[in-house]
């Protein structure tokens, strides 16, 4: 591929102030990597570009979380499979059994991003990946209740800084407005989990009683296995910042790094290590609005992932015809998602996508709460599926794209995670075999979820406008007065993303 170098196109300076311009000079951190040395790249040269990024690391990051989706959510696929009768989770056993991973999995997601920031994520990213295959694969041999409580609870501690560890990393590579449909691909891994679980779980099924072995123990071993090999692979696949790259030329590293640099402000995102940026994710009044709207998009998603198919099952069909059944909805999950990726990347626009997802699952709560006919229910478990994970990937980007610094992304981003997937410890908890088979008390739990959307992600939008339209009326009178900025680079990079130069995505 062949560059133009010293030259900047209009397209791209026009983020630039002309001051800015003036002070390249002024930067002694781009000595390396200024404005004046970064290759220039037709559309279709970068097109390319990103396409070998996307195919050198996407296909394994997929991967990974596909196995850590099936090995989180097999549970419920072994429910089915006689692991109730087996280790006598009689009453609410079975929903702790669900609760105790989650709560680990939530208290570990945070801490997680600050250790990938200070170690290398080709290493750190397949050591936890490794640790929970074991975890999985000796859960199949687990003989009672209270030992089914401690793997899962130490499958959450270890698969805790893989999701938020990995749309972290991806923030490290891909501009922010090109983030979502990489997260989307990503994630759109979970919807494939879902559909395959139910696949898988129907071809094991008939493995149960070889070498002594139930068939929801066969699950957990398969699986289990499946993810060390993965971990192994990812070891050697795996690469860590753009910086450091060798896959990439000299050139496309320096353009990479460039891009995402200048990408959400006009003078560089911090990348330093410091106690304040932490403390600054802390106190951000954004983080904590987006937090609901995250449990009212997590909670629906996980209370499906989980009771799918006792939910299918509910309405009259046998185990085996359950679990295909589960099959259709995570597919049409998984196509949706792409699309809702694919068109807010393109219009750079988050929210309304957002709502699409909260109303679609509103009517299909709403739908199984009431007397509808058992085929009408099993449609609407279609838009709970469809609304809620295509809905994931736009909530986890549009904060992404909102909070400006290394670090203070990082933390945020884990934050949203760790605290919002607390509604998945409500989840797990409130369909309940007593409720079977209408399950009105889950279905309306749910529907308060997505209530709490419904609420917040206006209150959202409209402060990010006010926001916006303000810093716009600044600079223009700011550049009627011929009036210089008053701020210095560092300054502006300490801001971040309340620096008088930065928009919100909406």
């Amino acid at each position: 591929m062949t560059y133009i170098v010293n030259t900047i196109s209009a397209d791209h300076m026009d983020s630039i102030s002309s001051e800015h311009n003036q002070r390249d000079e002024e930067r002694p951190e781009d000595s390396v990597l200024d404005l004046k040395n970064v290759p220039v790249l037709t559309p279709e040269q970068e097109k390319k570009l990103w396409r070998k990024i996307d195919l050198r690391i996407m296909p394994i990051l997929s991967l990974m979380y596909l196995l850590a989706f099936l090995d989180r959510g097999n549970i419920g696929n072994a429910a089915l499979e006689g692991i109730v009768t087996q280790l006598d989770l009689t009453g609410d056993k079975f929903n702790i059994v669900l609760m105790m991973f989650i709560i680990a999995y939530c208290l570990f997601e945070c801490p997680s991003n600050l250790v990938l920031k200070a170690m290398r994520p080709s290493r750190w990213l397949p050591g936890i990946n490794f640790a929970w295959g074991v975890v999985m694969t000796l859960s199949a041999f687990v003989k009672t209740y209270p030992q089914l409580v401690g793997v899962r609870i130490c499958l959450g501690i270890t698969e805790a800084g893989l999701f938020p560890g990995v749309v972290f990393y991806l923030t490290l590579w891909y501009p922010r407005h090109m983030l979502q449909y990489r997260i989307g691909l990503f994630f759109g891994a979970a919807t494939v989990a879902g559909a395959f679980s139910g696949l898988l779980a129907y071809g094991i099924s008939n493995m149960g009683g070889m070498e002594g072995l139930e068939a929801w123990s066969w699950i957990f071993l398969i699986e289990g296995l499946a993810t060390i090999v993965v971990a192994i692979i990812s070891l050697f696949v795996l690469v860590d910042f753009p910086e450091t790259a060798k896959f990439l030329t000299p050139e496309e590293r320096a353009f990479v790094v460039w891009r995402k640099k200048y990408d959400n402000s006009s003078v560089g995102e911090e990348k330093k290590f410091a106690a304040k940026h932490v403390w600054a994710a802390f106190q951000d009044w954004q983080i904590w609005l987006h937090i609901p709207i995250y449990m009212s998009i997590v909670g629906p998603l996980y209370g499906i992932t989980l009771f799918l198919p006792t939910i299918i099952k509910s309405f009259g069909y046998n185990t085996p015809v359950s679990q295909l059944l589960t099959i259709p909805p995570y597919i049409a999950g998984t196509i949706t998602l792409l699309v809702f990726a694919h068109y807010s990347d393109k219009l750079k626009i988050r929210s309304p996508f957002i709502l699409a997802g909260l109303t679609m699952c509103l009517i299909g709560f709403s739908i199984n709460i009431s007397t509808a006919p058992d085929g009408v229910k099993y449609f609407g478990t279609y838009l709970i599926v469809i609304g809620s994970y295509a809905s994931v990937p736009g909530v986890i980007s549009w904060l992404g794209n909102n909070l400006s610094g290394q670090y203070k992304r990082g933390v945020g981003m884990a934050l949203e995670m760790s605290v919002g997937n607390f509604s998945g410890v409500v989840a797990a908890t409130i369909y309940r075999s007593r409720d079977s088979p209408r399950f009105i008390f889950g279905h309306a739990f749910e529907l308060m979820f997505v209530g709490i959307g419904f609420i917040f992600l206006p209150i959202v939008v409209f402060i990010y406008k006010r926001i916006n339209a303000k810093r716009d009326a600044a600079e223009r009178l700011a550049r009627e007065r011929g009036e210089k900025m008053q701020y210095s680079y560092q300054e502006l990079r300490d801001l971040g993303d309340r620096a008088p130069d930065f928009r919100y995505t909406l």
